[in-house]
């Protein structure tokens, strides 16, 4: 799991499976693909995935594709199906697939604000970011209602059986930095369907909006540090700096204290200049506040300044991994006591499979 997401992977048919996401925020470029009952995000859109050695054959019948390596059938593999959700629009004649995606296999996504004050400053944009992109193919909407997301992890959920779901968002100021916005989308959703939330923004400037979070049914807070050396947060996103990592571990602190431990995470992109030892490092230190450290391998989006990145290579990933999922078991906050959101759904990193 950790060499494909490494490489990537080659689709002898692209049509298998749920369509997969070119551009946007979040995890792009990927498809989603079931390796031994775990679902895993893969770059199958990238460069570095049109020269994997990994190929996925066309499926057969009953939905199985032969995984192979060079020519060598190395494993069975399947992908999840189109959701049922996709087929529908809103009243006004938006497409469901236009305000949530399925990610995974269980997980339904959205992005409530499709804009950011980062992304629009050549000189503070994340350099790994795609948010625009899906905006200006027309395969969104700027801004998400919360009667919108209600309608759509409604049905979701009746149709499809998703199980959690992710509210991220544009940071639209430099004070609740997203957090209004998504506490109007969650009271919203929950009042049409029980489904765990989560929420994910940069910290927003009073520690008060964790409680209002939680309150209007947010039930685990994912706030991303992606890189942790303060001189390489500098040179990849210069704004998203301007926030100090010591900002980010007293919000922390006291997100943990409202939403409990394991139930506040942040994701670390490996692969962007950070060393082993620092990823490490920070991650002894957020386990020590209770939060969970959900690392993944870096993929290069295309159309983005980092388009032509390297990808981290599976022994970069294996040496991090290992470690920090033996750490994470030892602290126990293991990714399937996670109530909602990207730690817990797990596809974007094989972590999980080192918490053993």
């Amino acid at each position: 799991m950790t060499e494909l997401q490494s490489f990537g992977l080659r689709l002898a048919d692209p049509s298998a499976g749920a369509v997969s996401r070119r551009g946007g925020a979040g995890p792009s470029d990927h498809k989603a693909v079931v390796v031994d009952g775990h679902t895993i995000m893969v770059p199958v859109h990238t460069s570095t995935a049109w020269h994997s050695p990994f190929t996925a054959q066309a499926p057969d019948a009953q939905g199985q594709s032969t995984l192979t390596r060079g020519a060598i059938p190395i494993a069975r593999i399947s992908f999840p199906k189109q959701p049922r959700f996709y087929g529908m629009q809103t009243f006004d004649g938006v497409p469901y697939s236009h305000i949530a995606t399925l990610h995974g296999s269980d997980v339904l996504a959205t992005t409530v604000l499709q804009t950011c004050i980062r992304y629009e400053s050549r000189r503070k944009t994340c350099k790994f970011c795609a948010i625009g992109q899906s905006l200006a193919a027309g395969r969104t909407i700027a801004r998400k209602t919360p009667e919108q997301l209600a309608e759509v992890a409604r049905a979701a959920v009746l149709l499809d059986g998703v199980k959690h779901m992710v509210l991220t968002t544009g940071t639209p100021n430099a004070t609740d930095r997203g957090a209004q916005i998504l506490c109007e989308s969650a009271f919203a959703i929950k009042a049409a369907v029980d489904i765990p939330i989560q929420g994910q923004c940069e910290p927003p400037d009073d520690d008060r909006w964790f409680a209002r979070m939680k309150a209007a049914g947010i039930d685990t807070l994912g706030m991303h540090l992606e890189v942790v050396t303060p001189a390489v947060r500098a040179q990849i996103m210069p704004g998203k700096a301007s926030v100090p990592i010591s900002r980010y571990m007293s919000a922390f602190e006291a997100a943990v204290g409202v939403f409990g431990r394991g139930q506040v995470s942040t994701y670390i992109l490996a692969g962007l200049g950070d060393t082993r030892e620092a990823i490490l490092e920070i991650c002894d230190a957020l386990l020590a506040l209770g939060v969970y450290p959900f690392v993944v391998p870096f993929v290069p989006i295309s159309g983005t300044p980092l388009e032509d990145h390297p990808a981290p290579t599976p022994a970069f990933m294996q040496s991090i991994l290992q470690p920090l999922g033996q750490r994470v078991a030892a602290a126990g906050l293991r990714s399937g006591d996670i109530k909602a959101g990207c730690g817990k759904c797990g596809a974007c990193s094989s972590l999980s499979v080192y918490e053993n």
